[in-house]
């Protein structure tokens, strides 16, 4: 059932037969208990419907929000490219299916201009967003920063004395939102025994060991993580930093994090729906990757900080996410393919000529924010590979062609 080498058509959830039938049979079953929902190609199914693998809790939406008027450039699928290291010219309706797309929509001076669903994803699906989670909680962070409630200079004990004993505590805010903490944490995805895999079965996301008697929840895990190494000294990509962030939001604001988000992001900017958020069997939220929401929805969230906060988020709260971290710190030997980028205020920075900011989740969740091309792109994805270098050489490129196409 594993066979990595489907390809993004063949692979379709539709086709395969997933999950269909009053009950399913047994060879068309994806079950928590085996892990299926985060193994290829049952994945194509289980990200539009996390619901079934994970508890979750309802990020309220207002009810008033209205849609993107469609503006709809069918020729958009023919914009051709060059891949990263490719030999030839490909198409972008290709990349889609060189990217397993489950849904993507290109939204050009706030009309939505392409727009294209596969297998069982649909505008209604809360698709899980994976750590574009991130950026939503660096963004929460930054609007506390802008009403003096967050020290970006503050040491996270100063707000969350229990994690005094771990890496994170003698760490500053500004360090742990740029994910400068150094931290005894390896996120290696193919590795069981990594850290991101301890992370999991604390979360609950995948079955635990025989024996386990590791923590069984989110907030007791992150006092385990050890620190190594000097704070500051560069970037290294470790998802409990943004649960760490969570942690001080709630703290802060004195609600749970699916409110907080809820309070100042769904219902001021009109979200179309509920989202989703994972939560452990503690209820605390999977801030690092947990959001499950539609992909418009998506889309109006990088449209807002396109827009300089659309009138939600301050104007200088986004200037600060949009000016970066420190490309010094930035470790190139890990991203070769992001030659020049940043990470900062848990966005992703190219600093090329259009400005253009990334929120990014593993197997290809994309928002793609293009201040220059007056574009926004949101994409879900179930690539079989989860890191984003696997999608990049195709993905990249894309995104830079539509937006010479959009603006010439």
């Amino acid at each position: 059932m594993a066979d990595v080498q489907l390809d993004g058509v063949t692979s379709d959830p539709v086709t395969m037969g997933w999950m269909v039938g009053a009950p399913p049979p047994p060879e068309k079953r994806i079950l928590a208990a085996r892990a299926d929902h985060m193994r290829f190609p049952m994945i194509r199914w289980a990200y539009s419907n996390m619901r079934c693998f994970a508890p979750t809790i309802r990020v309220a939406a207002s009810g008033t929000g209205t849609p993107f008027p469609r503006a709809l450039r069918p020729e958009l699928a023919d914009v051709r490219f060059t891949p990263t290291g490719g030999d030839g010219e490909i198409s972008f309706a290709q990349s889609l299916i060189e990217a397993y797309t489950d849904g993507i929509l290109v939204l050009h001076k706030g009309e939505v201009v392409f727009e294209r669903w596969f297998g069982v994803t649909e505008p209604e699906t809360r698709h899980i967003a994976f750590s574009v989670t991130k950026s939503f909680v660096g963004t929460l962070v930054q609007m506390l920063v802008g009403e003096g409630r967050i020290d970006l200079a503050a040491r996270v004990d100063s707000v969350v004395p229990e994690l005094a004993p771990s890496g994170f505590g003698s760490a500053t805010i500004g360090q742990v939102l740029n994910m400068t903490s150094a931290l005894d944490f390896s996120e290696d995805y193919g590795d069981p025994n990594s850290g991101i895999g301890a992370y999991s079965a604390a979360l609950g996301l995948t079955p635990r060991p025989s024996g386990y008697t590791g923590p069984h929840n989110l907030w007791d895990y992150l006092a385990t993580v050890r620190g190594q190494g000097q704070h500051g000294a560069e970037f290294v990509y470790r998802t409990p930093n943004t649960d760490v962030l969570a942690w001080i939001v709630t703290r802060v604001e004195d609600k749970p994090l699916h409110q907080v988000l809820s309070e100042r992001l769904w219902q001021p900017l009109g979200m179309l729906g509920d989202a989703d958020l994972m939560v452990d069997e503690a209820g605390s939220p999977f801030a690092g990757g947990g959001l499950n929401l539609r992909l418009e929805d998506l889309l109006r969230f990088g449209e807002a900080l396109r827009l300089d906060g659309a009138g939600v988020i301050p104007e200088a709260d986004v200037a600060r996410i949009r000016s970066g971290g420190d490309p010094a710190h930035f470790n190139i030997d890990g991203y070769p393919q992001l030659a020049g980028w940043s990470y900062g205020s848990q966005w992703w920075h190219a600093h090329d000529n259009h400005g253009a900011f990334s929120g990014r989740g593993i197997h290809g969740q994309t928002i793609w924010i293009d201040p220059v091309a007056e574009m926004v792109i949101a994409r879900f994805a179930s690539h079989p590979t989860a890191a984003n270098g696997a999608n990049d050489p195709h993905s990249l490129p894309a995104w830079r062609a539509l937006a010479d196409t959009l603006n010439p």
